[in-house]
């Protein structure tokens, strides 16, 4: 009999058409569903859709197919409202209702948490908060970076088709700023009219490499950035003139990037047209939770941010505020604690939680992020943050040694209370993670832009003597499968 099925679930071949009804979706936002028991990946397929589907790769085991047809549309389908939801690799899951997209997210958290974590189901079902949605999940990015190409012989801007790098082009994408289009449409006008060759990475020759649009949310000022192969730009005087009448133009400036590398930015930038940045502000609000969701009342406080076009900043403004805000509130802070802010990028978190803790230390590999950190704390008065450029777990033992020799202690237990940890999409380091348990915080409060590291790091801190205390998906990426999570971890003995 299980040669049978073996042999039954092997049966099908490259090219084969099939019916399929979709059953669930993969954390990739593939359909999942069975062909005479044979498991399928089917791109732009929503659970509850019946459609056919031609095979396009025979793994073993299971496979991927394209969709063809949908013979009976699923009731959570919906209609996307870009047109090119199924070429752009941007929106995965734009077909699915928005509702089935937030219980999609918070399942995937819940299942890495179970299956890589460890957690036992009832531990992580107690964890667990309802996921924080968008009233309107559009128009919210605040940063957009174009790739230009050519099409046809003309310039082209937009984004590359999923898994590849070629360009879609996109007029108007319907998660960023409405204004992106109009300053887009000048930027390609200019180059077909003065004949300025796009990028090719396939030959590494041609100028005008990707388009950088960056708004405000408060402020309403727009940056604009060309990333250019070369130092000058031809017509420029050109550019900037058509550029600068735009509504709310603030900063126009190139960027050069000669290097042949899929690596947007390079590090040299050069002001075209006035200011070197722009501003803009992000509020953190007090949060409650009512019946396990959480609730956000009035605006707390606000710090305010001056925006380069190599500075790192939340794409998605409004749920980043919602997302600081669930860390201030799993911090617990009274004003005395010692807060360690680990991988602090710019300092947007450490900033926010600076004037509910009694001292708050940043730590960044990256130079330039710190420089930017101590700026924003000196521009928002904010004197009880320190940054320091390096690795959390050799800056964060050194500061604790000194502490037990100046102090003439006996433990380090003590000398930390809070420690907060938003990591990159590969998760911790492991000497970090080990840092963290020997200086022994009351609480860890994990930000998260990927479950499966995240259940993995959180399963070596439970280890290490925690609880998993608090569960908080946040949609910062609504109509894509990302979802970002804020995970409070609290030592068993307190």
């Amino acid at each position: 009999m299980a040669a049978m099925d073996k042999q039954k679930k092997t049966q099908f071949q490259k090219d084969d058409i099939v019916t399929v009804t979709i059953e669930d979706i993969s954390s990739d936002g593939d359909g999942i569903g069975k062909a005479d028991g044979f498991t399928l990946f089917i791109k732009d397929a929503v659970m509850g859709d019946t459609v056919t589907a031609k095979l396009m790769k025979i793994k073993k085991g299971y496979g991927y197919a394209k969709l063809l047809d949908i013979v009976k549309p699923s009731p959570f389908r919906t209609a996307p409202r870009c047109e090119l939801a199924r070429k752009c690799g941007g929106c995965q899951i734009q077909e699915l209702d928005y509702d089935r997209q937030l219980e999609f997210k918070e399942k995937k958290v819940h299942d890495v948490l179970v299956r890589l974590g460890g957690f036992p189901e009832e531990v992580v079902a107690r964890a667990s908060h309802p996921i924080v949605g968008m009233e309107d999940p559009y128009r919210f990015r605040n940063k957009q970076q174009l790739p230009v190409g050519e099409k046809d012989g003309k310039p082209v801007a937009g984004f590359y088709a999923s898994h590849t790098h070629c360009i879609v082009p996109v007029s108007d994408c319907m998660v960023g700023a409405e204004e992106n289009q109009r300053i887009t449409a000048t930027i390609l006008d200019w180059m077909k009219r003065y004949e300025i060759p796009a990028y090719s990475e396939e030959t590494g020759e041609g100028l005008v490499r990707h388009i950088l649009i960056r708004s405000g949310v408060y402020s309403r000022e727009i940056m604009v950035c060309l990333v250019v192969n070369g130092t000058q730009l031809p017509h420029e005087e050109e550019l900037v003139e058509e550029l600068a009448v735009l509504p709310d133009m603030t900063s126009i400036s190139l960027n050069t990037n000669t290097a042949k590398t899929n690596v947007i930015m390079g590090k040299k930038v050069r002001t075209l047209w006035g200011k070197d940045t722009i501003e803009d502000s992000l509020h953190v609000s007090n949060v409650e939770y009512r019946g396990g969701k959480a609730c956000f009342e009035e605006a707390h406080r606000q710090v305010t941010f001056q925006l380069s076009p190599l500075s790192f900043y939340q794409v998605n403004p409004k749920q980043a505020e919602r997302l600081y805000s669930i860390v201030r509130y799993d911090a617990k802070l009274t004003g005395k604690e010692v807060v360690w802010d680990l991988y602090c990028g710019v300092g947007t978190i450490g900033c926010f939680l600076a004037a509910d803790a009694k001292e708050v230390y940043g730590v960044e590999v990256i130079p330039d992020a710190i420089r930017d950190a101590r700026k924003n704390a000196e521009e928002n008065h904010i004197n009880n943050v320190t940054f320091h450029v390096g690795k959390a777990e050799e800056v964060v033992p050194e500061y604790v040694e000194k502490r037990v020799k100046a102090e003439n202690r006996r433990s380090r237990k003590g000398l930390v209370d809070v420690v907060v940890v938003d990591p990159p999409r590969k998760g911790c380091d492991e000497k970090c993670l080990q840092t963290i348990l020997e200086v022994e915080p009351k609480r860890i409060v994990y930000v998260s832009c990927d479950p499966a590291t995240m259940a993995r790091d959180c399963k070596v801190l439970a280890d290490g003597g925690y609880e998993l205390a608090s569960v908080q998906p946040v949609d910062q990426f609504s109509h894509s499968v990302h979802v970002e999570t804020v995970v409070l971890m609290s030592r068993k003995d307190k």
